[in-house]
């Protein structure tokens, strides 16, 4: 096991809460472990030790697959968030880590976690792979990659490109999976911040799910 790794174990370990953790586990359905670290706690933790234990980026990938390995989510989360401090090292073959990271071990969390972090900074750096990769995304047999390809754009704002959003959200409109039913509804509503005249006619003039359609104008008064 990598030094780096093993001392943050350490490190969340000694700072674990007992009765957090299993509050943790249990809202999320008793799946994974827990150190039991609010989310203030580990990430203060995460920042004060990787600024004074900096690993080589070139290790930065085995110790993802060994936090990801490990039983406690607070080292998933951790994980994310070492992979995103090394964003202008990336070059495009990060991704198949980035898919790693969203269709292992995947939960909600964790996948609007790199959605957030990963992929839409990813395609800030990389916009001539959005379709290919987005794209295959969408069509996949996985939800959570189906999910991902609909909250890429989630901080994008005015740089949304809507036609790919509607033709992705169209495309899956019909699934009954709750988790892309709840994502279309998301993406929606964040563009609803910079767009509500968009979302509110988008809504209008497709037939969505309810839950997505009461999610997208749930900010819109």
């Amino acid at each position: 096991m990598h030094t780096y790794t093993q001392g943050l174990i350490t490190l969340y370990k000694k700072h674990g809460n007992k009765e957090q953790a299993e509050g943790a586990k249990a809202y999320m359905r008793n799946q994974f472990e827990y150190f039991g670290l609010k989310a203030t706690d580990w990430r203060n933790l995460f920042k004060e030790y990787t600024t004074k234990n900096h690993p080589d980026y070139k290790d930065v990938p085995v110790i993802i697959k060994e936090l990801w390995d490990l039983p406690e989510r607070e080292l998933q989360y951790a994980a994310i968030e070492l992979l995103a401090l090394y964003k202008k090292q990336w070059d495009k073959e990060v991704i198949t880590l980035i898919e790693f990271i969203i269709t292992n071990k995947s939960w909600w969390e964790t996948v609007d976690h790199a959605a957030s972090e990963l992929t839409s900074p990813y395609f800030k750096l990389f916009p001539a792979e959005i379709k290919k990769i987005t794209g295959s995304w969408n069509r996949s047999d996985n939800f959570w990659l189906q999910r991902s390809s609909i909250m890429f754009q989630k901080r994008y704002k005015k740089e949304t490109d809507t036609e790919l959003l509607a033709k992705y959200i169209l495309a899956l409109r019909h699934s009954k999976e709750f988790f892309v039913q709840k994502a279309i509804g998301w993406a929606l509503r964040e563009y609803s911040k910079t767009n509500h005249k968009w979302v509110i006619d988008f809504v209008k003039q497709n037939t969505l799910a309810p839950l997505s359609e009461r999610e997208a104008l749930k900010r819109i008064k």
